[in-house]
């Protein structure tokens, strides 16, 4: 993170705000606070924010209907919510949310994800084709997999399902959403065509335990690239 970072806080609890506006001001952020959706709108167009850490229970307005606004703003978006449901979180994610955390949060954890969806944004905004990962290479452009500089024969599918992470890596990105990219519309419930392509990558690109494998699954969300 840099001092040249903007985050906007949306939350209409002040005790929040001011628990976060402490933490990342203490790790060098810019911090703007917005307690609706009506000043958080006019803070995404004033202070042009970074990032946007988001609550979805506003007063005036449901916070996910800001989540368009938001990435229409090119400002990366990281939800902290007290809905702690499956189906809230994947809508939020869906609808273009980097992340999401629920409430009560640990400042360290939220912290991180900062860290991490600036990150990701300076690489989208720089457009790089090619991710590394350890020993791991993934060109986007030639649509080529390495690891330890030797090339790895993927399957399609596989393939399909590492790039749709990659292009998107620290971010956790949807069941239905890789299914409808990599195996098309209708096929957004077929969970278990993603467990079978998970564990071929993890076979070919690893030799790691599942838990510290970098392509982390979120039960119920859907999948992350651990960066």
């Amino acid at each position: 993170m840099t001092s040249a970072a903007k985050i906007l806080v949306v939350d209409d609890e002040m005790a929040i705000r001011r628990l976060l506006r402490g933490s990342l001001t203490r790790a060098g952020l810019d911090v703007v606070e917005a307690a609706n959706a009506r000043e958080a709108l006019a803070a995404l167009s004033i202070d042009k924010p970074d990032l946007v850490l988001l609550d979805l229970g506003l007063p005036d307005r449901d916070g996910m209907e800001l989540i368009g606004p938001i990435k229409a703003a090119k400002a990366a978006l990281l939800v902290v919510s007290a809905r702690d449901a499956t189906g809230e979180k994947v809508a939020a994610l869906d609808l273009g949310a980097d992340d999401y955390v629920t409430k009560p949060f640990d400042t360290e954890e939220v912290l991180a994800r900062v860290r991490v969806a600036l990150r990701n944004r300076l690489l989208a905004e720089n457009a790089a084709p090619l991710v590394r990962l350890g020993t791991v290479e993934i060109d986007l452009a030639a649509r080529i997999v390495r690891r330890d500089g030797a090339q790895v024969h993927l399957s399609p599918k596989e393939y399909g399902f590492l790039a749709e992470l990659a292009r998107y890596p620290g971010r956790v990105v949807s069941h239905a959403a890789i299914l409808r990219a990599v195996w098309g519309p209708g096929q957004e419930q077929a969970v278990e065509y993603l467990r079978v392509a998970a564990r071929g990558l993890r076979r070919k690109l690893e030799d790691v335990p599942v838990e510290q494998s970098m392509i982390r699954n979120e039960p119920g969300i859907g999948y992350r690239l651990i960066t």
